[in-house]
């Protein structure tokens, strides 16, 4: 089983095999569908079942008789699929596969008429166990805080009408949880009618189906014939958003209703969909005497979420736990919530374009110019930002992209490209002479709760055990050290680097840095280390035999792990050296001001923002640093991913990408670089 609360600790048990007949072309054509029921034990198959077989069925869809009828006929058990309650970014229609199934023996979650697996689970289950129940809890405030839901195509910037409305859940004509969930299309007309009722005052807002907005499947309203104060809510809004603003939600059977009870509604429903008769609804339905029990969101929440699924982690190809679902879907609809819209990307070499395009193309148009649009964001690499592009941008977003913190096993400069990026649309985590995204993320990150840390936590462990950087160099040794004196490491760095010029300050070169290292720790053991940049002659930055004196060993195509096995202290400019020294719980003087420096957790000698007033925690500032900011791009499947499975790729090596081959363009492009006046002139 995955551990409880990350993202894919771990692969199921493997369960026993079923041959399962099926009749309908669906079970043939979706694959991701075939996947699921293979990982949990079902072979599909065409043909007749024995009495000892499964044959499995859509829910209640128009082909389902077929096998109701083949297994009444042979005896043969009668398994009935339907989505999870987290499923994808678009409805099925769309093309989009599931992230989960609900497979049920008994019969269907939306079948009020009869028992389900589901309704066995709520009905019969302890839901005693505090660490289920904190998993929960956890799920419920990932959903909120993600703006996620069965489809989270939403845009969580769009603003809600004004508050103290009453919100009313449209649903698609003919779907079956309505006639199952002992209701007709008439209820949706009582609905709105005891709405209003019940609330002469307020206005109704009826939030359409995602299917019906994008033309797929008709609702139960129109918005020619509503009475007054009553409106159509067709836009992609979260219903978390339109949950806030509301003084009552009034539902038949839709999903929806149980997202309000999870937003602290407690619902008026007109049908019986799974979630009603538990204590947690207002039921203008009798419910069936089966639901005698009262339970807590959290109990609600763990049954359909937790124990009910059978959930897919995309990313190992295996089962998982609605943990993994959630990180996936986290990732992919915030993908969709920023590029959308499309962008034009500025100045971008040849090289880089290819994993542009696959971080931020994959839901809308990406095209490289020379050229802002007034029309589109403007992607451009940090260090290009100048104030006469921001003015050129106009009124559309100027976003600054640089790598991410977990970035790749090899080096930029040498033309390896990067698992993660960043877009700041305030400034650049490493400019601290004006605020970047990165810096009000990490003082938000400062009150979030204890257990929305442990994320963090668990992914601070992780970078430890398995010993990864921002590139993941290995090699070189390490010196004899001696007996009884600290070790004092001081990376180097890349001297004309933009985090040099603008973050530096006072000490700006690495001669200037080792010299202020020795006279801070005048009785330590001092390593130096030289940027990799430097060392492979790519970058300005190295230093002269007279200027390394001060230390006492030159560390020469050392890995980072190794030199922060053996280190007591580390002293740097504005390294990211510095974070990775921090994760691993090593004290960190800084002389410049480094995007973790200013918090409360370094030993600062620089000048450093005075709007750096938040103390967070370590796992505050990791949460926010490798969790909140970067983007992350799977290079196994392509899709977007959550930290996790990037961490997972750079430690095993799967996918992640090399570009040997590039090394000696690189090596010119350094050339170049430092030779300037001869392209420029």
């Amino acid at each position: 089983m995955a551990t409880p609360g990350t993202t894919g600790a771990g692969a199921q048990q493997a369960p026993p095999r079923r041959r399962a007949f099926h009749f309908n072309a669906g079970f043939l054509t979706n694959a991701r569908v075939r996947r699921i029921l293979s990982l949990a034990g079902y072979d599909l198959k065409l043909g007749k079942p024995e009495a000892t077989d499964d044959v499995v069925v859509w829910g209640h869809s128009p082909y389902a008789p077929r096998g109701e009828a083949v297994a009444e006929a042979t005896g043969a058990s009668l398994v009935r699929v339907e989505d999870a309650f987290l499923r994808s970014l678009h409805p099925g229609r769309s093309g989009e596969p599931p992230l989960g199934l609900v497979v049920d023996r008994r019969g269907v979650y939306f079948d009020a008429t009869g028992p389900s697996d589901l309704e066995h689970i709520l009905a019969s289950h302890p839901l005693d166990d505090t660490a289920l129940l904190n998993r929960a809890r956890d799920v419920m405030a990932r959903m909120v805080e993600g703006h996620l839901s069965k489809y989270a195509a939403h845009d969580p910037d769009l603003a809600p009408p004004p508050p103290g409305y009453v919100l009313l859940i449209d649903q698609t004509r003919g779907d079956a949880s309505i006639a199952l969930g002992q209701a007709t299309p008439d209820s949706f007309a009582e609905a709105l009618a005891w709405a209003r009722e019940d609330h002469p005052d307020a206005h109704i807002v009826i939030k359409t189906h995602p299917e019906t907005r994008t033309g797929h499947r008709p609702g139960h309203f129109d918005a020619e014939t509503l009475p007054p104060n009553v409106s159509l809510e067709d836009r992609p809004i979260s219903p978390w958003r339109l949950f806030e603003g509301a003084r009552a939600v009034y539902c038949v059977t839709s999903q929806a209703g149980f997202e309000a009870i999870l937003a602290g509604h407690k619902p008026v429903t007109f049908g019986v969909p799974f979630y009603a008769g538990w204590g947690l609804t207002d039921d203008r339905r009798p419910t069936p005497a089966r639901r005698q029990r009262t339970l807590t969101r959290a109990q609600l929440v763990a049954g359909a979420l937790l124990l009910h699924p059978t959930w897919y982690d995309p990313y190992r190809d295996a089962l998982g736990e609605v943990e993994d679902a959630l990180g996936a879907l986290e990732a992919q609809a915030r993908a969709w919530r920023e590029d959308r819209a499309g962008y034009t990307a500025l100045g971008m070499r040849s090289w880089k374009r290819g994993h542009l395009r696959a971080s931020f193309g994959q839901h809308g148009p990406l095209r490289f110019s020379a050229q802002p649009e007034p029309d589109r964001p403007t992607l451009v690499w940090a260090s290009h930002a100048t104030p006469d592009l921001a003015a050129a941008c106009g009124d559309a977003p100027l976003l600054r992209v640089e790598d991410g913190f977990l970035r790749s096993r090899g080096l930029g400069a040498e033309l390896v490209p990067p698992l993660s990026l960043v877009r700041d649309d305030l400034g650049i985590y490493y400019d601290p002479t004006r605020e970047s995204r990165l810096e009000r993320l990490i003082a938000e990150a400062a009150t979030l709760p204890p257990p929305r840390l442990l994320r963090a936590e668990r992914l601070i462990q992780t970078l430890r055990r398995a010993g990864l950087t921002k590139y993941n160099l290995t090699g070189g040794t390490l010196p004899d050290l001696p007996p009884g004196r600290a070790v004092v490491l001081v990376p180097g760095q890349v001297e004309d680097d933009a985090s040099i010029r603008l973050g530096a300050g006072a000490v700006s070169t690495n001669a200037a840095l080792l010299h202020q290292a020795r006279a801070l720790f005048p009785e330590a053991f001092v390593i130096y280390k030289p940027h990799p940049d430097v060392e492979a002659g790519l970058r300005p930055g190295a230093l002269t035999e007279a200027e390394a004196a001060p230390a006492d060993h030159i560390a020469r195509e050392t890995g980072a792990v190794a030199l922060l096995s053996v280190t007591d202290h580390l002293v740097t400019m504005t390294s990211a050296m510095g974070f990775e020294a921090l994760i691993r719980g090593i004290p960190v003087t800084t002389l410049g001001a480094p995007f973790y420096a200013g918090w409360g957790l370094t030993d600062d000698h620089g000048t450093i923002p005075s709007r750096r007033t938040a103390r967070p925690s370590l796992a505050a500032l990791v949460h926010a640093a490798l969790i909140t900011y970067p983007r992350y791009t799977d290079p196994v499947t392509g899709l977007p991913c959550p930290v996790e499975i990037a961490v997972e790729r750079l430690r095993t090596g799967a996918g992640v990408p090399r570009k040997p081959s590039l090394r000696a363009l690189a090596k010119l492009q350094g050339w170049l670089a430092g030779h300037s006046w001869l392209w420029r002139r």
